[in-house]
């Protein structure tokens, strides 16, 4: 069996996790897991505490949010690699705006539902710094190990050698490859080699061989960002194991579990 994976991790959804160690007790397609993508960023700032609190209280089963860090090793939540036109990774930790929370706050104001951690680390234009040593990896899951969260997270990136040293770290996390183009099958046999526990791709991605594929390998599939009403009855109905949405409760309403829809 792959490292890092038990027999209840084979069996559950990436978005339902149960307690830390313990087997889930939903059965694999029975529920879609409503992520709200950087909280309910249409009631506040998205990536602030009030954007997850207003996502907490519409009965979310997960938050996803993104986290840098700072010039003096702070860890935050902020998705651009700029904060008030100054380069976030160049900036001490004590001259951010209050609005940008730290990585440990969140975890603390989401720790009854799934944290999706993204690390933003990428060779590509626009980013100021690339962590090519795994000491954000490190400082990330010593952070999350730390927090002694309820619910099993879930840490992705784009970057396939940061989620490769999330999983190398043997952490008590599911790790995720977040994926925006190209076939699925090389990205899910990748994923699967490097012993990841899912693929997180775009939703127009995805098909129905895409989702038995994901199966087949033990992978869950959590899109992202799928927000109309179409696309988010057309993902559940093709069995993806999470949406990450814009619009979690649209998401909720559609699903019948709650929500407003908008």
């Amino acid at each position: 069996m792959p490292k890092g994976k038990s027999t209840g991790d084979q069996a559950r959804r990436q978005g339902h996790f149960g307690p830390r160690g313990t087997p889930g007790t939903l059965p694999v397609a029975l529920v879609t897991a409503v992520v709200a993508h950087r909280g309910e960023h249409h009631r506040a700032r998205e990536n602030t505490l009030e954007a997850f609190a207003a996502a907490l209280a519409l009965g979310v089963d997960g938050i996803e949010f993104d986290v840098r860090p700072t010039s003096d090793g702070a860890l935050v939540v902020h998705h651009d690699p700029r904060v008030d036109g100054r380069p976030l990774s160049l900036t001490p930790a004590g001259e951010l705006p209050d609005w940008v929370p730290t990585l440990a706050e969140v975890l603390e104001r989401t720790r009854g539902v799934v944290a999706h951690v993204e690390l933003k680390n990428a060779r590509e234009p626009g980013e100021v710094v690339y962590d090519d040593t795994g000491a954000l990896v490190r400082a990330v899951l010593a952070e999350i190990e730390g927090a002694r969260l309820e619910r099993r997270p879930v840490v992705s990136c784009f970057d396939l050698p940061t989620c490769a040293r999330v999983r190398a770290h043997g952490a008590d996390v599911a790790v995720a490859w977040l994926v925006e183009g190209g076939p699925l099958e090389g990205a899910l046999t990748e994923a699967h080699v490097l012993e990841l526990d899912g693929l997180n791709p775009h939703y127009a991605l995805v098909d129905g061989p895409a989702v038995a594929r994901a199966g087949e390998l033990g992978l869950a599939l959590t899109v992202w960002t799928a927000n109309a009403e179409a696309d988010l009855v057309w993902l559940e109905a093709l069995g993806v194991d999470g949406v990450i949405t814009d619009e979690p409760a649209r998401a909720l309403a559609l699903l019948g579990r709650g929500g407003t829809g908008r």
